[in-house]
């Protein structure tokens, strides 16, 4: 067989709570532009996190990347991290930005990619909820 590109997917999930705040608005333009999202008590999610890896299939393994090593990377670097937090309160990763979704993504895909081996490529799509959900792939050129 040729060497086929295939994109190989892990599911992982977890919990926690953030608020959507600009520090430099005021009160007003926040609750506008945030809604509910600006609960000075904050809110939560039940994120359901895919990450998707795409390279060449092994010859010897006839993996892309042995999913149970996948699993333990998001595991240990991702759901550990942020399972049962307060992405806006205890979570560097979010103290110059807002712990939305979009910059929630870039976060766990910066955080995977250097684990991962040069040649794959990473793309995480992030679930806030049923209907809403972002997709990241790395940073335009």
């Amino acid at each position: 067989m040729k060497n086929e590109i295939v994109t190989v997917c892990r599911k992982a999930h977890f919990n926690a709570t953030h608020r959507l705040h600009n520090p430099n608005w005021s009160d007003e333009k926040n609750e506008k532009v945030f809604g509910k999202c600006n609960n000075e008590n904050y809110h939560g999610h039940n994120y359901n996190l895919v990450v998707k890896v795409t390279g060449p299939i092994d010859p010897e393994t006839g993996y892309v990347i042995d999913l149970k090593l996948l699993n333990d990377l998001i595991m240990e670097h991702v759901v550990e991290r942020y399972d049962h937090k307060n992405l806006y309160l205890d979570m560097e990763d979010f103290r110059d930005v807002n712990p939305s979704a979009e910059y929630i993504s870039v976060a766990i895909w910066n955080i995977l990619r250097p684990l991962l081996d040069d040649s794959l490529l990473l793309a995480v799509e992030l679930f806030e909820t049923e209907r809403n959900f972002v997709c990241y792939g790395g940073p335009a050129n």
